[in-house]
């Protein structure tokens, strides 16, 4: 194993090793691909990168045997665009799915379906979770949304089924049965994905007894203060201390005081042990049962509380990592036993994205952070692939598609935004590698309260742009100087130069990519969630929420009666759009937005072809008339507001729906625009 240093100090040098030939060659090989995929597996929990809290030999062999990634990153640090610009090689904003939720467009072009075109044999078990049915697959079996570890659901071509044990190991053995019984004269491509180590964090029974008797060494950071950064990050939702749960997360068993009083995610710990049979809740019980009775009994406060809280979550988790090392054992060892399928096979490891393992008092991920942007990446293939080889340049995984391509001799489409990874396999860089990677995340006052973000990664610097409404803030950081990132100088005279060098790299990303997201109109529409750009054109707005019920609104002063209008237009291509005049009630946060509760929405639902009005609390209350549309037309949308009646009717292509609004209603006091998961043209909002 070789030990892990900080990617800043590497610069652009190739260890020794990966100076040695690759004994044939690679592009246009056609090799099987075995890729093994978790969920969340941070590279600082495998040994192979120099891990100070566990070991992970399986892992390692791949490593030891092939190539190594020291500097191997994501384009958005989340489950499912992850899993969408792997089979694409697009950033987020190109293939459509920026944030859990959406809903991935299965007839764009993806890796396995370029590659089951020309004759290769292409499954993957295990996590999808990219909400639409798989598609380029000859076999799929995937679990529905995130999963469950205890004897879980999968999809398949028949239906729903559960199939009993733990989801690594269900996952590993539903991949070796498709090995054994796959087409021995095709090459295959096989995407073994795991839920694990994904929160909540529950161990196989196999796996409970380990990293017992004794402390993991806790990070330095565990206590950050949070000063010197944005002052976003003191507000985000993912600190150990006050929002990991006991009962979801920690699964220690509430008391007879506390069960009915359960909230949130705690409600959900009942329903993890009843999906567990008799023999695994036993396990599990004769695992925790002495230390949760300790822990009710010491009943730690403060400091030691958080320490007792990042044991339980970092054990558990690692337990997880244990389990996926165990899988990727097994399948190195059907491998081993087929020395002639084991010959032609590219083997991949990697995971969707790091995590926070504690440092800066965290769990989970979002943010640009080294723990959480890089992923893992270590790949084998014997005679082809030099053993011991590292590779030092910055890559990221917008690569592993045009990767996979070029080793199989297909053409990458055009307009694909990664780099073939091969000539850093056979030792012979290009001269004009990558000097930076870009990074854009956009799932915001959401899960964990992370602002949406863009950003730029060097060797040596990262500079973070926050763009939303009410964050709009920079962060730069000296990866060289501060590894930890524990102190932005974006504001720092001594650092101009690098401030500017890198804000001009960056645009150029941007540009290079074609990433126009990010831009939100700040002036118009000073506050906004779940939007991914709003572009002022042709007398309007052209906006896209990639969010159910995206919206983006400015303070007005709208009185007791009024009405609003505008024009909604579908862009081509795109029939399941939707779009909606929103109204934030007044007394709300800012006197404009507050909690959900506060806002209305009337528009039109394309796909659906209905006028509707979504009430507060989500939209559960709904008022719709069937709209008479051609599929094509922009189509008027008028608004009227009665106080005085407590109503509002919508109107649009001679339909009217009317909702009541409730007694003691205090009026509206902001206006805007949105949508669910969708782009739409508006044109500029009328009041009178």
């Amino acid at each position: 194993m070789r030990p892990f240093h900080a990617i800043a100090s590497l610069g652009f040098a190739i260890a020794a090793a990966s100076a040695l030939p690759a004994q044939q060659p690679l592009a246009g090989a056609r090799p099987n691909l075995l890729f093994v995929f978790s969920d969340d597996h941070a590279a600082h929990a495998i040994s192979a990168y120099g891990s100070r809290i566990n070991q992970t030999p399986h892992i390692d062999r791949i490593a030891d045997e092939g190539a190594l990634f020291r500097a191997n990153f994501c384009g958005n640090a989340l489950c499912g665009p992850s899993r969408a610009t792997i089979l694409t090689g697009l950033h987020s904003h190109a293939n459509g799915f920026c944030r859990n939720g959406n809903v991935f467009d299965g007839g764009q072009p993806t890796f396995p379906k370029l590659l089951q075109a020309a004759g290769y044999q292409t499954a993957i078990v295990g996590k999808w979770h990219l909400e639409s049915t798989p598609t380029g697959f000859d076999h799929w079996v995937v679990l529905p949304d995130q999963g469950q570890y205890y004897n879980p659901d999968f999809l398949t071509k028949a239906g729903r089924v559960r199939m009993p044990g733990h989801a690594t190991d269900v996952t590993t053995q539903l991949a070796l049965d498709w090995l054994e019984r796959r087409d021995p004269a095709k090459p295959f491509v096989l995407m073994c994905q795991h839920k694990a180590p994904h929160r909540n964090w529950l161990p196989a029974p196999a796996d409970l007894g380990a990293f017992r008797g004794r402390d993991l060494p806790e990070p330095a950071t565990l206590f950050d203060a949070y000063d010197n950064r944005l002052p976003a990050r003191a507000h985000t939702e993912m600190e150990i201390a006050r929002h990991l749960t006991l009962h979801y997360d920690l699964m220690v068993p509430p008391t007879p005081a506390e069960a009915p009083t359960l909230a949130d995610l705690d409600r959900a710990y009942g329903q993890q042990r009843a999906r567990m049979d008799d023999a695994q809740r036993a396990a599990w019980d004769a695992a925790f049962a002495a230390e949760d009775e300790a822990f009710r009994r010491e009943n730690p406060q403060g400091r030691e509380r958080v320490r007792w809280m990042y044991q339980r979550y970092m054990k558990n988790y690692l337990r997880c990592v244990h389990g996926v090392d165990r899988s990727v054992g097994a399948l190195l060892a059907w491998l081993d036993a087929h020395p002639d399928v084991k010959a032609n096979t590219l083997v991949v490891y990697s995971s969707d994205q790091g995590f926070f393992l504690g440092e800066h008092g965290w769990y989970d991920k979002r943010w640009m952070d080294d723990e959480c942007l890089r992923m893992p990446l270590v790949m084998r293939w014997p005679g082809r692939i030099a053993a011991g080889r590292e590779v030092a340049q910055l890559t990221q995984n917008i690569d592993f598609a045009p990767t996979f391509l070029e080793l199989a001799g297909v053409p990458t489409p055009r307009g694909v935004h990664g780099r073939s990874l091969v000539p850093l396999l056979a030792g012979e860089p290009p001269a004009d590698w990558r000097d930076a990677i870009y990074y854009h995340y956009y799932e915001s006052q959401a899960t964990h309260r992370v602002p949406a973000m863009y950003g730029v990664r060097t060797a040596s610097h990262k500079l973070v742009r926050y763009y939303e409404p009410g964050v709009d803030g920079w962060e730069l950081f000296d990866l060289v100087r501060d590894p930890d990132e524990l102190r932005s100088v974006a504001d720092d005279p001594a650092y101009e130069g690098v401030r500017r060098e890198l804000t001009a790299k960056l645009v150029a990303l941007r540009t290079q990519y074609g990433d126009d997201t990010g831009e939100l109109l700040p002036a118009r529409f000073p506050q906004s969630a779940g939007v991914t750009r709003i572009v002022a054109v042709d007398g309007g707005y052209r906006l896209w929420a990639n969010a159910p019920g995206g919206w983006a609104v400015r303070p007005q002063a709208l009185g007791q009666r009024f009405e609003v209008t505008t024009t909604l237009r579908p862009l081509p291509g795109k029939p399941q759009q939707n779009g909606f005049v929103v109204l934030a009630a007044a007394g709300s946060a800012d006197g404009s937005v507050g909690a959900d509760p506060a806002r209305w929405r009337a528009g039109i639902e394309f796909g659906a072809k209905q006028l509707v009005v979504l009430g507060p609390m989500g939209g559960k209350a709904r008022w719709a008339g069937a709209l008479p549309w051609d599929g094509q037309a922009a189509v008027a949308l008028r608004i009227a507001v009665d106080l005085a009646r407590r109503e509002l009717v919508a109107e649009a292509a001679g339909v009217r729906v009317t909702a009541p609004l409730p007694t003691g209603f205090p009026g509206f006091a902001a206006l805007g625009l949105g949508a669910s998961n969708a782009e739409t043209h508006f044109t500029e909002i009328a009041v009178r």
